[in-house]
């Protein structure tokens, strides 16, 4: 089976992440890029030898030639990217945050499913090597079944000196890094029912919130609490680890810094390195999030293959993408939210 071909559009900060996965993936590759600012679409097009290069997507598709389509834009872009996908039937991978608001998302699950092309939304923390691990553990039985979990991301690191972007938005840290932990909690803990969140402003630099508490309600009966925080300094800086604990009827588990995985049962405790890879052309401490990439990009290529749906499509992606929609519904209102509401 030859390569499946694909094209890239936007070739910023993280768009070169993906790029070097694509080139490790097997069965696909990139054949042509877009960027509307000549100066990246060349930086990025002489790294990678990509000789087709567009500042119009529209020509990109007019021109075609490629068999998907990975937008690596930001948000405000996604839904005219998807649907101009969708008018040309080509299966489209979308960035995170999926879209500005649930309704557009909503639209361009529908604009896609129309078109009978496949739409995956670039969420790779839950490809995450660690994660993984934690849900191949739970799956093993060997914690029982699980009542209570927290998945927490708490860092000081700078993120906005490399995405200056950041912050800028009235919105930050739930809509930026809290979507991913909410899905690692789906992926792990099931669907949510209700969410009650606080949120806080701590660097008086930004406009949006740095710091975010979520409490869940899981369909499985589980109870679970997602925080995330970029105004924590600690001893030893975790960026970019998600420190996990699930508690289980028959034993515990715990993700801890340092990718440590520890599980405990009525056989004693057994602890494990859950590192992640190393890539040639990854870097600590972003190797995390690097591997994560080629992971997701390497899923997608085999699920277009055989036809079958990724585990991060447009459609799941939407129970996801609610979740962050309540999130800041309850921080302003104080209430708990109901999820279903949402997704009708």
């Amino acid at each position: 089976m030859p390569d499946l071909k694909g094209a890239l559009i936007g070739c910023g900060f993280f768009a070169v992440n993906q790029m070097h996965g694509w080139n490790d993936v097997k069965g696909a590759a990139i054949v042509a890029i877009c960027d509307r600012d000549p100066k990246r679409l060349k930086i990025v097009g002489d790294q990678f030898g990509i000789v087709r290069r567009y500042t119009d997507a529209a020509q990109m598709f007019a021109d075609g030639g490629f068999e998907f389509v990975d937008i690596a834009t930001t948000v405000n872009s996604h839904r005219a990217l998807v649907e101009m996908a969708a008018a040309h039937r080509v299966p489209a991978i979308c960035q995170k945050p999926f879209a500005p608001t649930l309704a557009d998302a909503k639209a361009m699950v529908a604009a896609c499913a129309a078109a009978g092309i496949p739409l995956m939304i670039h969420e790779n923390f839950r490809w995450q090597t660690p994660i993984q691990a934690v849900r191949k553990a739970l799956d093993s039985g060997a914690i029982g079944t699980p009542f209570w979990g927290r998945f927490s991301f708490r860092s000081g690191y700078d993120v906005f000196s490399g995405q200056p972007y950041l912050a800028e938005g009235k919105r930050f840290i739930i809509e930026d890094l809290g979507i991913h932990t909410l899905d690692i909690a789906r992926y792990i803990l099931g669907d949510v029912t209700a969410l009650s969140a606080r949120t806080k402003r701590v660097n008086p630099k930004i406009n949006g919130e740095d710091v975010a508490t979520i409490l869940l309600d899981h369909d499985s009966g589980a109870t679970s609490i997602v925080d995330v925080s970029y105004a924590t300094k600690q001893a030893t800086e975790p960026f970019p680890e998600t420190l996990i604990e699930i508690d289980g009827t028959e034993g515990s588990l715990r993700l801890s810094q340092g990718y440590e995985l520890q599980v405990t049962n009525a056989g004693g405790t057994v602890n494990s390195d859950v590192a992640p890879t190393l890539l040639p052309w990854a870097s600590r401490p972003w190797h995390n999030i690097q591997e994560s990439v080629f992971a997701i990009q390497q899923h997608w290529t085999d699920s277009l293959r055989h036809g079958k749906e990724t585990s991060t499509s447009g459609a799941d992606n939407l129970k996801t993408f609610a979740l962050v929609e309540a999130a800041y519904e309850s921080a302003a209102s104080k209430a708990t939210v109901d999820i279903g509401t949402l997704l009708k």
